[in-house]
């Protein structure tokens, strides 16, 4: 699993081995192209979520984080990324998920984007799978996103994989980060 970076300046995505290999870096286009969704999958407990590639700046592994007294459970605490202070968020714990992930995962840091909050922000997840590009006809906006925000849902992304001979289809559900962090941002 790399780190994947995005550079807000030239405006394009790097992926970069964690082992230092400069030699392996892949660039594409900043931009979604027309009818097409870019987004980070990772898992929390036992489900599949996505956020959209640009509202994450870059996915870290999980360091040591300092807790932080008196403040929601769901805040974890921060670290020291390169000279920033990053506040720790538990996305697990912020959406009263209790289910332990399956297998022994490695527990990744999605850092957010600028654009999502003004405060540098990392949430903590089971692990990260990969950077994917889907179509509209894959993503149902309709049906389970919901006006009232409450369950912060921006549709379901259905993955079409192919195992064998057969098609097989997991569902993905893809979480509104902005408006998540936008509602707790008094507590950071």
């Amino acid at each position: 699993m790399g780190t994947f970076l995005v550079d807000s300046d030239s405006e394009e995505v790097q992926q970069e081995s964690i082992v230092s290999s400069p030699a392996k870096k892949r660039v594409v286009s900043r931009t979604n192209t027309a009818g097409n969704m870019r987004v980070v999958e990772f898992i929390l407990g036992n489900e599949l979520f996505a956020i959209d590639l640009f509202d994450t700046r870059e996915v870290i592994n999980t360091t040591e984080i300092t807790p932080l007294p008196n403040t929601p459970s769901f805040i974890k605490g921060i670290i020291d990324l390169r000279g920033v202070i990053t506040t720790i968020i538990d996305l697990k714990e912020m959406m009263k998920i209790t289910k332990e992930a399956g297998d022994k995962k490695k527990s990744r840091i999605i850092v957010l984007d600028q654009g999502v909050s003004e405060k540098m922000i990392g949430v903590l997840v089971d692990d990260v799978l990969a950077v994917t590009t889907y179509a509209d006809e894959d993503i149902d906006k309709d049906a389970h996103a919901s006006q009232n925000s409450e369950r912060d849902i921006l549709g379901i992304i259905r993955k079409k994989t192919k195992t064998g001979d057969r098609d097989k289809s997991e569902l993905i559900i893809w979480l509104d980060i902005k408006t998540m962090i936008a509602k707790i941002e008094r507590d950071l």
